[in-house]
């Protein structure tokens, strides 16, 4: 059985395991940074797809990423006016970062922190956690509890009482890239950016 309590789902996810929880976009697919080739084998991912990482809060995640001061002050405006939401930074990975969350290009990582209770809940006790949609590479994301279960058995997901609603929307984060002088928009998805910021 691998529908479980919120609390045996943290459990597991701390020791390593494969973990799925409700976020404000689509469903997530976890593990600890350092297993981060448990989602790509589950997944059948290619190694050229990187993978997100989630935190309850912005401070929980600059550890991982690097760039002058004037850079995070702008990474700080950025996500005090987004996060939490539907935006995920990518920016220069520190060496914190373990490699196999972007096998392809270990410089960079992508930072979010979603806007819902039991994700926030779930990675306030974790740590900040790999992440990516809960679905088969290539095919339509999971929304339920028990979809994900069905499809993924090894994996822990939360008794369909504890996920209470699906994601509140199915539209994907809007993933924007630093290039050292602004943002570019990799995908556009549930937040449009500023123009504002746009010219950082």
């Amino acid at each position: 059985m691998t529908q479980v309590l919120l609390a045996d789902l943290v459990m597991g996810a701390s020791s390593g395991q494969l973990v799925s929880f409700p976020t404000d976009t689509v469903p997530a697919l976890a593990v600890r940074p350092q297993q981060s080739e448990l989602i790509f084998a589950a997944k059948r991912r290619s190694q050229e797809k990187p993978l997100i990482l989630m935190g309850a809060v912005s401070d929980s995640l600059w550890p991982f990423v690097k760039g002058s001061q004037e850079e995070q002050k702008i990474w700080q405006q950025v996500a005090d006016c987004y996060w939490p939401g539907a935006l995920t930074l990518v920016l220069p990975a520190s060496d914190q970062v373990p490699s196999g969350m972007n096998p392809s290009n270990p410089t960079t990582i992508g930072l979010r922190v979603p806007n819902h209770a039991i994700a926030q809940t779930i990675l306030s006790q974790t740590g900040p956690l790999a992440t990516t949609s809960a679905n088969r590479s290539g095919h339509p994301p999971l929304l339920t509890s028990a979809e994900i279960a069905a499809e993924f058995p090894e994996v822990l997901t939360l008794l369909a009482e504890e996920w209470q609603h699906p994601a509140t929307t199915a539209i994907p984060s809007t993933v924007a890239q630093w290039t050292g002088e602004g943002w570019k928009i990799l995908r556009q998805g549930a937040v449009q950016l500023e123009s504002s910021f746009m010219l950082a």
